[in-house]
């Protein structure tokens, strides 16, 4: 019998995921950690790639060369992938990456997807088409053994208060991307991620719209509408999070409405447990020098450590 290339990759991902971690190391081009939302303590800390986005298109580091970065640098055991990050997404690059990160005993969580179409377009051959560009990325985010893959939810009348349709047109999208992962242990996510997507009140229609287990939202703690309560917002969608965004600002430069402390505070004290996820980049004056890509690195890794501490402390009691 012949197997599809989707087929492949369900089956060798979730063979890999029913082993313990040690076999699953150990098993030629296995897939990563069983996928799940959760983690083993109830908290944890993640790192978003976009955080060294800086680093990585000044051509610094690729993503293979991830997992040593994360372990020696930053002292942190998981990591969200980006999609426009993968230089090549053959099997035999899934391979390798799988054994990069497993070899350094890190765990691939969730699949930042950008860049495959308006999901809520009000052209049904558009978002059918996003759909279908969509597969590849659920079939890779299960292979790594991700738990989760976040979509965005774009398209529609700029002014998405006089959209009544919007979320109905993304929710056959979503339910379209659920039933081609059907077979996975992968969740389908929204992230707030500017204009509707930034509507904690539209977020909460889609939920319920989409009325199914594996969708959820990741929930950004500071892409929110400008203008608007972002700690709020966050109490909002929160109940729907399957997965979180740690950002905002901090020290000399902390904006009380921003405040990344708060942030965090908000969540932990709503309940929130799973990974943080940082996704923080440097602020810099807009006419500051520009940096080599070794020093943007350097400042990169300083800023999410200094992230990382604030999420040690407010929710872990470390410091």
């Amino acid at each position: 019998m012949n197997l599809s290339r989707r087929q492949i990759l369900v089956s060798t991902a979730g063979a890999a995921a029913s082993l313990p971690l040690a076999t699953a190391q150990s098993t030629a081009q296995s897939g990563s950690q069983a996928a799940k939302p959760d983690t083993p303590s109830g908290q944890a800390i993640s790192l978003a790639a976009w955080s060294l986005n800086g680093s990585f298109f000044k051509g610094k580091w690729k993503l293979l060369e991830m997992p040593g970065i994360l372990r020696d640098k930053l002292g942190i055991a998981a990591f969200e992938h980006v999609n426009t990050f993968f230089e090549n997404p053959t099997l035999l690059y899934l391979q390798k990456l799988n054994k990069a990160f497993n070899d350094a005993g890190i765990r691939q969580t969730i699949l930042m997807v950008d860049g495959e179409g308006s999901t809520a377009s009000p052209d049904a051959g558009e978002r059918k088409l996003a759909a279908v560009a969509h597969r590849k990325w659920i079939d890779i985010a299960n292979y790594v053994g991700c738990h989760s893959m976040r979509i965005n939810m774009h398209g529609g009348a700029r002014d998405w208060k006089t959209d009544p349709d919007l979320t109905k047109r993304a929710a056959e999208t979503i339910h379209s991307m659920l039933d081609y992962a059907k077979g996975t242990k992968l969740n389908i996510i929204v992230e707030n991620h500017g204009q509707a997507s930034s509507d904690p009140d539209v977020l909460v229609r889609l939920v319920k719209e989409v009325n199914h287990p594996k969708f959820g939202l990741l929930c950004d703690l500071g892409n929110w509408n400008p203008g608007t309560d972002f700690y709020a917002n966050s109490r909002k969608t929160l109940p729907y999070a399957k997965g979180l965004s740690v950002k905002g600002t901090w020290g000399a430069d902390k904006n009380p409405d921003f405040d990344a402390e708060k942030l965090v505070k908000t969540a932990h004290d709503f309940g929130y447990k799973g990974w943080w996820g940082l996704e923080v980049t440097p602020r810099r004056p807009r006419n500051a020098p520009a940096l080599s890509a070794e020093d943007q690195l350097v400042l990169e890794v300083k800023t999410v450590l200094e992230a990382k501490a604030i999420v040690e402390r407010v929710v872990m009691n470390k410091g």
